[in-house]
């Protein structure tokens, strides 16, 4: 019994770690823009209006946009799904919805980003995907320790490889260009 405690106690201890390098990442990439200077950073802008004019691009909406929203806080929806089982699921989209406006207004006070209500809307759903992703391994493994083991050392070596990536984009040694 003890060495069952102290194995959940590992576990947890693993995936506080792993939430915190997510959060770390996220705020890098979506708050510092992975170090870059970007043309538009500087200008302050304000879109309250959801799926509206600044995410059209050539005459269309950018898809691509929306989705990278939705996934970057799929991590979010998981890890709340571990960590905070306690909480109701209206705390649960509260968060969501919270730290992504947490994040928009970030970008709008250090002004590196537009402060835009669409964004809020696709990460709060990137969040409630990944709380109902979380849901699903849990009902597949019908026991919340095991899924837990699972889930952790999934997002390690997804970490360890996002963390390669990120790396080697940032020496400059892909043949994709981000700058």
């Amino acid at each position: 019994m003890e060495q069952q405690s102290k194995s959940n106690h590992v576990t947890n201890r693993l995936t506080i770690g792993l939430f915190i390098i997510y959060l770390i990442v996220l705020f890098w990439i979506l708050v510092l823009k992975l170090g870059v200077q970007f043309s538009y950073m500087g200008n302050r802008s304000v879109n309250l209006i959801p799926f509206s004019e600044p995410l059209i691009l050539n005459g269309k909406i950018d898809v691509g946009e929306i989705i990278l929203n939705v996934v970057v806080f799929v991590p979010l929806g998981i890890y709340a799904g571990i960590l905070f089982k306690r909480w109701t699921l209206g705390k649960k989209l509260f968060f969501f919805f919270l730290t992504s406006l947490i994040v928009e207004a970030l970008q709008f006070i250090l002004a590196v980003g537009a402060f835009d209500v669409t964004d809020i809307i696709t990460n709060t759903l990137g969040g409630i995907a990944g709380f109902m992703i979380f849901k699903a391994i849990e009902r597949v493994f019908n026991n919340s320790v095991k899924a837990q083991k699972f889930i952790n050392i999934t997002a390690a070596l997804g970490t360890a490889l996002m963390i390669l990536f990120l790396f080697l984009l940032k020496m400059d040694m892909l043949p994709i260009r981000y700058q």
